[in-house]
């Protein structure tokens, strides 16, 4: 395929950092043949030109520092067992019929 000289105001693929995707830009600004600034087709923020680099993911995954905090935390307590919930439940009274008007008896229930 025939490579052509990008100009003002094609679309090339770009990061946009306020989108956080891949998506396609129109060029806003070129200094000496290469593209410096951009403009994002979908939320029409204009920046930089990231070569379509970005939205790298951190080297830390979420399980590993979540991991570290709880290698931190003293064992006091022992762990509940698993499907055993942690909190005791109440049992659960009727609800109460509260009027406002004293004269009035409270429905009766079908």
């Amino acid at each position: 395929m025939d490579e052509r000289e990008v100009r003002l105001g094609d679309l090339i693929d770009d990061h946009c950092p306020r989108c956080r995707l891949l998506l396609n830009h129109a060029v806003a600004s070129m200094v000496n043949g290469q593209v410096v600034k951009v403009i994002c087709q979908t939320c029409y923020t204009e920046h930089a030109y990231h070569h379509g680099q970005g939205g790298k993911k951190k080297s830390t995954p979420r399980a590993t520092l979540f991991d570290q905090v709880l290698a931190k935390v003293s064992p006091s307590e022992p762990a509940p067992a698993p499907g055993a919930s942690a909190l005791k439940k109440k049992p659960v009274a009727e609800a109460r019929y509260i009027s406002r008007h004293k004269d009035k008896p409270p429905r009766a229930k079908k």
